[in-house]
């Protein structure tokens, strides 16, 4: 990453920045773009292996040295007994996984799971970020976007 700056403690609108103030703007991170993606597909499961989620956003980085922040939503169901394995990953690499995610003990029931991962692709080829999911343990059934209901990933290119 960048030097840390110190900033202007604040802008006026229509203020004219002098060469000093863009200069220190210059070393600041930024997010240099976007990726937005949803899905309402629902996928269901009875196997412990894991099964692509329906939920994916590829990513293009500007520079090898921008990071790409990972934001990711999804909406789980479990029958009684099941437990959730969820993992998230970029190509064939799998960047984070919570393993036996458990939403109840007694009953079916929703639940969310969620990935937070700033990850250093050092690529400027596109990259396919994904979530898969399998169940743990040994009976039950598992299912992402049951009934319709969304699931969300978004990617931000930040700067180095």
């Amino acid at each position: 990453m960048a030097t840390p700056t110190n900033l202007p403690a604040a802008f006026t609108v229509g203020q004219v920045l002098t060469s000093a103030d863009m200069n220190l703007l210059r070393g600041a991170p930024r997010i240099l773009q976007v990726v937005n993606a949803t899905t309402t597909t629902a996928v269901t499961s009875t196997s412990g292996t894991f099964l692509f989620s329906d939920l994916q956003a590829t990513m293009t980085c500007q520079s090898n040295t921008s990071k790409v922040l990972i934001l990711t939503s999804q909406v789980c169901f479990a029958t009684t007994g099941a437990e959730f394995n969820m993992r998230l990953v970029a190509g064939a690499t799998t960047l984070q996984t919570d393993n036996g995610v458990v939403f109840s003990s007694a009953g079916s029931i929703y639940g969310n799971n969620s990935f937070l991962f700033l990850h250093s692709p050092a690529s400027t080829s596109a990259i396919i970020y994904k979530t898969d999911f399998a169940r743990a343990g040994s009976a039950g059934t598992v299912a992402v976007q049951l009934s319709a209901t969304k699931s969300s990933m978004i990617l931000l290119e930040i700067s180095a």
